[in-house]
């Protein structure tokens, strides 16, 4: 899962790869907007088949923590 938001993290909003890791803040070191994160947020729906809660995408700061979150989402299925 991680190598796939790394994959989209890289080809849909330009990050250099070297910079995605685990504890890589989206919005400190990722450099991402609030409209970026939105966008990865759906691509994340559409790509795992889960849904990302309004008020849970303001928790996610880091990249595991997205990690985490879908991970967790999943197994409730």
């Amino acid at each position: 899962m991680f190598e796939e938001i790394k994959t989209a993290l890289e080809e849909e909003h330009d990050v250099e790869p070297e910079l995605i890791t685990a504890d890589a803040e989206f919005i400190n070191d990722l450099k991402l907007n609030s409209l970026e994160l939105a966008d990865l947020a759906v691509l994340c729906e559409d790509k795992f088949g889960v849904e990302i809660e309004e008020q849970d995408i303001h928790t996610l700061i880091t990249v595991g923590d997205l990690v985490d979150y879908l991970e967790a989402k999943q197994g409730d299925k």
